[in-house]
């Protein structure tokens, strides 16, 4: 083993936490840091959790059973797992011990820069220590396990792949055979997308107004538009919208602070009563609610609910929120952490206030809030044009 290891990695002073002696697995490893394997002809990346024993003992990943199923649902579906595919572990050294977030997070760069160098078009998770490597670190809420996160293709604007979480192996050879079907659709789907361009994403142009009789002039069909508001609920008089964006297409979206003043704020309850104009939201009821309770105003022509839509398509519990949905269908994972503290209620409750207003007493703090919405609203349009698209549905503003 010597010379295995660099200075940095086995001298504490360089690298006391997250690296190979904070870890301590290799000590105990007949090949440790165990080399990635495969030639890597269809750009497809496997990432599992540990080596197995016969793994550490030959030196290369996917030996034994799971090699085995794998390799089988593979040929299945037309692709070699040696020839087309680079293999490689989540943990990098052979271990029987209980594996924790620990472990992982001390191989996760070296993972990272791997991605990075051999730029993979599909990256397939198997199993929650490769999901937690690659999607957690990111991942602002909460990730959750394999079971939330299998059968999305995800789009990932990070890694520049489509990363695609799947059933662990281990998990598939020893359960029913519903469990089996589920895995190689997942793996179906994965695989179908190394010859599909990933989509590139498209930085929106935002309008900030602050004469909003510019919004008498909008011509479009269709509008997707998202409050910020100081609570969930608008039924106490201190609660208020305090902002609002209007996307009116895929890649155009006006925001503005709300004014408080009736005749200010006409030209906006207009376009919300223009029955001529379908309106979008992710969970109208909100919006609705909001709109009636402070604005006075019905709203005219509800044409898309793009969260009941998610629910429609896949009904698994923490993965029809705006925020998930953005980042399984456009691969963005995150645009919203500054801002989510403000919005959650002081004392815990639905009725409660949150904590917007002082997030825009600053010009800065309201320039993110303005941002924020409007990152809403496009992604709102986006995600609701795609569900149109999928569904067949015969109102397209095109």
């Amino acid at each position: 083993m010597s010379g295995f290891f660099s200075i940095k990695e086995t001298t504490s002073i360089h690298n006391p936490r997250n690296s190979c002696v904070s870890c301590g697995l290799y000590k105990n490893a007949t090949n440790p840091k165990l080399v990635p394997s495969g030639n890597f002809k269809k750009g497809i990346m496997n990432i599992i959790g540990v080596p197995s024993k016969l793994d550490d003992q030959k030196g290369t990943s996917f030996n034994g059973r799971v090699g085995s199923v794998l390799k089988t649902a593979y040929k299945e579906l037309g692709i070699d797992l040696f020839e087309d595919c680079l293999n490689v572990n989540a943990i990098r050294c052979y271990t029987d011990k209980e594996i924790n977030n620990n472990y992982l997070d001390c191989c996760k760069s070296s993972l990272i820069k791997l991605i990075k160098e051999k730029q993979p078009k599909v990256i397939i998770l198997l199993g929650d220590q490769a999901l937690y490597n690659i999607i957690g670190y990111r991942w602002k809420g909460n990730l959750g396990g394999i079971n939330k996160w299998r059968g999305f293709t995800i789009p990932d604007q990070f890694y520049k792949s489509w990363v695609c979480p799947v059933f662990d192996v281990d998990y598939v050879d020893h359960s029913e055979k519903e469990v089996t079907t589920i895995w190689k659709q997942d793996l179906a789907n994965a695989l179908s997308k190394v010859n599909e361009i990933l989509p590139k994403y498209i930085e929106p142009k935002i309008t900030f107004l602050k004469d909003l009789s510019l919004l008498s002039e909008l011509k479009t069909d269709l509008i997707a538009f998202d409050y910020e508001t100081t609570g969930l609920k608008p039924h106490k008089e201190e609660q208020k919208i305090i902002c609002c964006s209007i996307a009116t297409s895929e890649n155009q979206v006006f925001v503005f602070m709300m004014p408080e003043n009736n005749i200010e704020n006409l030209p906006f309850r207009k376009l919300l009563k223009n029955s001529e104009i379908g309106k979008m939201a992710h969970n109208i009821k909100f919006e609705d609610t909001w709109t009636k309770v402070k604005l006075k105003t019905t709203i005219s022509n509800w044409n898309w609910d793009s969260m009941l839509a998610a629910h429609i398509f896949d009904n698994r519990t923490e993965i029809t929120g705006l925020k998930f949905q953005s980042y399984v269908n456009f691969g963005i994972d995150d645009y919203s952490s500054e801002i989510t503290p403000y919005l959650k209620s002081t004392d815990g409750t639905s009725n409660g206030m949150n904590k917007v207003l002082e997030l825009i007493k600053t010009k800065e703090g309201k320039n993110k809030l303005l941002t924020y919405c409007a990152m809403d609203s496009i992604l709102e349009y986006r995600l609701a044009i795609k569900q149109m698209k999928i569904m067949k549905y015969d109102f397209l503003p095109f």
